[in-house]
């Protein structure tokens, strides 16, 4: 399946619009990754425990965005939308939201 944040696909006519899909995760970030990021913002450099976070969340939505899409029928997903958003006590949690028009060529 196709996906892409695109509003359609070169040489592949949209013949139906299915509707809009979503996907979402939350993720809690544990003690040791804030308190071992808070040490690499001091001292500087990336930290590669957010981001691998980050990339399993967004891989997650994703994932569960597309299992909607193929329940549907659909040959891709246009138009997705990727949110990154902080929630929870103290933005310990992590809530990715993905978003498209699943559609059929």
């Amino acid at each position: 399946m196709l996906l892409t944040t695109t509003n359609g696909i070169d040489g592949k006519p949209v013949k139906d619009y299915l509707g809009i899909v979503t996907g979402e995760t939350i993720i809690g970030a544990n003690i040791f990754k804030d308190f071992f990021a808070g040490i690499r913002d001091i001292v500087g450099g990336r930290s590669g425990s957010y981001e691998k976070v980050l990339r399993e969340a967004k891989d997650t939505a994703l994932k569960e965005m597309q299992d909607q899409a193929m329940r549907l029928g659909a040959d891709a997903v246009i138009g997705i939308d990727l949110d990154y958003e902080t929630v929870g006590a103290h933005g310990g949690m992590l809530m990715v939201t993905a978003s498209g028009t699943a559609v059929r060529f």
